[in-house]
């Protein structure tokens, strides 16, 4: 077993270039991940545009294109934590984890795919949420700061789906469970409709779940607004999902692939 920390980059730039490949090769997923996210956006702002920029008094994109990245970067954690589990099932994690590489390869090259695909989807989703009238108001460091809020809030949720594909049993219902709270996130937040718009008994949870703050900050920095609490809210967030996910995801990982 390579232990040297040389062994480890390469290795994980090899496996990191595996996982793009079987990612690319798996037309439903790659779709599922591309192009319905962009669809999805067409659509709520054909759709709900009107009504939620009446609302709001701002362009409904605004928080349709945070909301469609977000979903977009949960939905594809999602296909990877199924494939990491079924690639268990069948026996390919334990092949890798027997090779004489660095023990952590395999799983950097997972987590480090996620963020390919999620800054890819990204990209991609607001170049078409320019076509529906999105913006970038504030410069250059802002619009490179809503990438990375995509990007730490997408890590943060990947590696909790890692964290419970590695612990659940092979060929568990990972997707039903995992799709349903997505769900709920997805509607239940600040980017369909402004906090005001849902009971008041049902406003702080809106506004304190991961989403709503994660929106709110990238609203802020394309067109304008407080930063700080937001900021603070995902950051808490963020080192919330990592703290409790990191240790499960590794040690699940470990026990996954020397199973029998």
């Amino acid at each position: 077993m390579e232990t040297s920390l040389k062994a480890w980059w390469v290795q994980s730039l090899a496996l990191l270039g595996r996982q793009i490949r079987v990612f690319v090769r798996d037309v439903p997923t790659l779709a599922q991940s591309l192009l319905v996210p962009a669809l999805s956006m067409i659509m709520f702002k054909v759709v709900l545009g009107d009504a939620i920029g009446k609302a709001t008094g701002q362009d409904s994109a605004y928080g349709t294109v945070p909301l469609v990245i977000l979903v977009g970067a949960m939905f594809g954690s999602i296909a990877s934590a199924t494939r990491l589990n079924n690639e268990r099932r069948t026996g390919l994690l334990g092949r890798l984890y027997v090779l004489p590489i660095n023990r952590a390869a395999d799983l950097t090259s997972r987590l480090a795919s996620d963020l390919v695909r999620i800054l890819t989807t990204t990209l991609l989703l607001l170049a078409v949420g320019h076509l529906i009238g999105f913006r970038f108001t504030q410069g250059l460091g802002p619009a490179i700061g809503l990438v990375v809020v995509a990007l730490a809030y997408g890590a943060a949720f990947g590696i909790m789906t890692l964290a419970l594909a590695v612990n659940a049993s092979p060929g568990a219902p990972i997707v039903p469970y995992l799709g349903m709270l997505s769900s709920l996130l997805m509607f239940f937040n600040s980017g369909f409709s402004p906090l005001s718009a849902y009971p008041e008994w049902l406003q702080p949870i809106v506004a304190n779940q991961p989403m709503t703050p994660a929106i709110d900050l990238m609203r802020a920095l394309a067109a304008g607004g407080p930063l700080t609490e937001n900021l603070i809210k995902v950051a808490v967030w963020t080192v919330a999902l990592l703290a409790l996910s990191v240790y499960p995801a590794l040690r699940g990982y470990r026990l996954a692939a020397t199973a029998r």
